[in-house]
This record gives structure tokens, C-alpha cells and sequence, in this order.
């Protein structure tokens, strides 16, 4: 084993305080912008309703670049929130642990918090097929295969496979 002590890096996110409703503001959109700072997006992105519903989805259109879009906004499932978070002021601060390796520190702050999202296609409908809408039926499964099993259900599991005989 080398010699060299290892690095680690650990962080706290503060979720406390009031922070900013973007709800029915965050969209999904099939493009990659390589800019990252302020611009005045709601005065050329105007999404407006067409009346349209596909698999109970309310269809939306907008214009993105001069390409149409189509989309639809669809809540967070039930007990999950989404938040847009930052870095706290003063954050990164380098300690030691008592083992002696390096450890890394980050403080993360909620600056905004939402409760649905806009999903946008290019060249056809949302629908429930869409893999980002498929995506939240995993939440679904993995709450299912770490829900604690208790004695009942065992119990009830070992019934259902016996057979009655007379």
C-alpha cells in the first residue's frame, strides 16, 4: 500500500428556509445550450395549450430555435419534491479526519423547489411510453423491493401456497 493519505470529500445540504415556487416553470427540453448564465427566456419561449390529450396527457406546444415542440407538464409523484440547489457561501473548507486523511467539506443551500415538470419532444406527442416519464415508474419498484417485509406477510405468503386436502 502506498504511502499517500486519501481524499475525501463529504457535504451537507440545508433544504431549511424559503426559497423560491418554480412550479409549472421547469421544462425538459431534447436540446444542448453551451451557455450557462441569465437570459431572458420567458420573452421568446411562450408554451401555450393546444387542446389536444394523449394517454390522458394535456399536449403543449412552443417553439424552441425555430423548432417546434411538444410537451406536456406532469407532477412529481406523491412524496417526492424536486429542488434547484447551490453551493453555500464559505463552502469547501479542507479538515483532517482522525485517521489523517484529507477531508473535503461542501454546504449545499434550496434556492427553489417544484412540484412538476414540462417535458418537450421534437418530432412527436408526449405519451406515457416517453423514457422520461417511464423513468418515475422505478420510484414505484424500488419502494416496493425496500419495503420492510413483516410476519404477516409471511405468514400470508406461506397460506397462499398451501393446499387444501380433505
Amino acid at each position: 500500500m502506498g504511502g499517500g493519505s486519501a481524499s475525501m470529500e463529504t457535504g451537507t445540504i440545508n433544504l431549511a428556509g424559503v426559497a423560491v415556487d418554480l412550479t409549472d416553470q421547469i421544462h425538459q427540453l431534447p436540446s444542448c445550450i453551451k451557455y450557462d448564465g441569465p437570459a431572458p427566456v420567458s420573452s421568446y419561449f411562450k408554451p401555450k395549450s393546444t387542446g389536444i390529450e394523449v394517454d390522458g396527457l394535456n399536449v403543449k406546444e412552443a417553439c424552441f430555435r425555430g423548432r417546434k415542440l411538444q410537451g406536456t407538464t406532469f407532477p412529481l409523484p406523491d412524496g417526492y419534491s424536486g429542488f434547484v440547489i447551490g453551493k453555500m457561501k464559505a463552502s469547501g473548507k479542507r479538515k483532517t479526519s482522525s485517521n489523517g486523511d484529507a477531508e473535503m467539506t461542501t454546504s449545499w443551500q434550496m434556492n427553489a423547489k417544484f412540484e412538476n415538470i414540462t417535458l418537450w419532444n421534437h418530432d412527436n406527442r408526449p405519451s406515457k411510453e416517453d423514457a422520461f416519464l417511464r423513468a418515475f415508474h422505478w420510484l414505484d419498484v424500488a419502494k416496493a423491493l425496500h419495503k420492510p417485509v413483516t410476519s404477516e406477510d409471511m405468514e400470508l405468503k406461506s397460506n397462499l401456497g398451501a393446499t387444501v386436502t380433505d
